[in-house]
């Protein structure tokens, strides 16, 4: 099981891509990381920093945020 690449309060950004869903991109704080998927990926729960909605995304949807 690879190691969380994020820790909690970290900010980051959440990858444009056209297959991310439901999910904006734009600036999310890390709230906790969870288990890891069934394909191994890591998995997180998030904070968008606009509005406060919460979400569960994948590690390879995130990236570290350039502003902080």
């Amino acid at each position: 099981m690879p190691q969380h690449k994020y820790h909690s309060g970290q900010i980051i950004e959440a990858v444009k891509r056209a297959d991310l869903g439901a999910m904006p991109p734009g600036r999310y704080e890390i709230i906790r990381p969870l288990p890891p998927l069934p394909d191994g990926v890591n998995q997180y729960r998030i904070k968008a920093l606009v509005d406060g909605h919460e979400r569960i995304a994948r590690e390879d949807d995130l990236t570290a945020d350039p502003a902080s």
